[in-house]
């Protein structure tokens, strides 16, 4: 696992787009589900926490996720967490978690029902 800032490059998007058209990518967004921030009882992806899912060819997962904040307790570990839910998954080669603080996670980032769970809809 590495950690590791993003600066951003002009005309492209601060967050890299996810492999969505992957056979594996739902398995994935479903084991990121199953981790949850300690501090906010809803999984990391419906939170927002979850910027990139990027599978290669030869099903090399790798994820770009960020904390709601840097300073949160779990931070050494979450990328561990992640990684842990995800290689388990029949077919995944192997899984790189890497943290970014940019751009900086907001509550806008929540799936619907976070907000909903959370009650700010």
């Amino acid at each position: 696992m590495t950690v590791e800032s993003r600066e951003p490059i002009e005309g492209m998007p601060l967050i890299k787009p996810s492999t969505t058209d992957h056979p594996l990518y739902e398995r994935v967004v479903e084991a990121c589900r199953t981790v949850y921030d300690p501090e906010i009882p809803v999984n990391i992806y419906d939170l927002g926490l979850v910027y990139t899912i990027d599978i290669s060819p030869e099903n090399e997962v790798g994820v770009i996720m960020t904390l709601t904040a840097p300073g949160c307790p779990v931070a050494g570990e979450m990328p561990g967490w992640v990684a842990d839910a995800i290689e388990p998954l029949d077919g995944v080669k192997q899984v790189n978690v890497e943290m970014t603080f940019e751009p900086q996670w907001g509550m806008e980032m929540m799936s619907d029902e976070a907000r909903l769970e959370l009650g700010f809809m």
